[in-house]
């Protein structure tokens, strides 16, 4: 015997599921409905703080998945699952309270919308999912960063760092988005185009 549980032992790492990462990315999964129910007691602060520490620690699942040799096809929907779940709860949120505001708040939900349908689309065609851009990367570490500020500076505190930060980082990221988002509509016609272009099997 190999100790080995039955059913596990042709399983490939990439088919793991309790793995370092994977544990830290539904944890910080957990924090959405922890965020409604702190910002349904009215305590703006503790509420942007809980958006920081997902938003801020977005990249460390990633990295231990890379740094430890566990990445996973579950890891790979966890974590932008558990980041897009988080950023559109504080947006509505923020919405909802006067926090964000509309013209920032609207066209995010509504980008991250389109995004949403296009990827859906894409696998309903069988396509390639999207590589994430490094502008992508830049625009999406730019509103995780504005989000949270404006809480934190609605709330009263170290108004004088976060509310630079929240309309600074806020009006750059979201014209990054859209710039971006742009790119991606050229990423997923090219993806579409190789998938008609593959020749088909006809049965004899």
């Amino acid at each position: 015997m190999t100790g080995t549980l039955p059913g596990l032992a042709a399983r490939s790492p990439e088919q793991r599921v309790f793995t370092v990462p994977n544990v830290i990315s539904m944890v910080r999964l957990l924090f959405v409905p922890v965020f409604w129910w702190v910002l349904a007691r009215d305590d703006i602060a503790l509420a942007g703080w809980l958006v920081g520490i997902v938003a801020w620690t977005d990249w460390i699942d990633g990295y231990l998945a890379r740094r430890l040799g566990q990445v996973t096809e579950l890891g790979k929907a966890l974590d932008p699952v558990a980041d897009r779940l988080m950023i559109v709860s504080a947006v509505v949120g923020g919405l909802v309270v006067g926090v964000i505001p509309w013209f920032i708040g609207y066209p995010l939900i509504g980008r991250e919308i389109v995004m949403g349908g296009m990827t859906l689309y894409l696998a309903a065609k069988g396509a390639t999912r999207l590589e994430v851009r490094w502008l992508g990367k830049l625009a999406t570490a730019l509103v995780y960063s504005s989000v949270p500020a404006f809480y934190i500076a609605e709330a009263g505190q170290l108004e004088w760092f976060m509310w630079p930060v929240a309309w600074g980082f806020g009006v750059a990221g979201l014209a990054l988005y859209y710039v971006v988002m742009f790119r991606y509509f050229g990423d997923a016609r090219r993806n579409l185009t190789a998938v008609e272009s593959q020749p088909h099997r006809e049965e004899d």
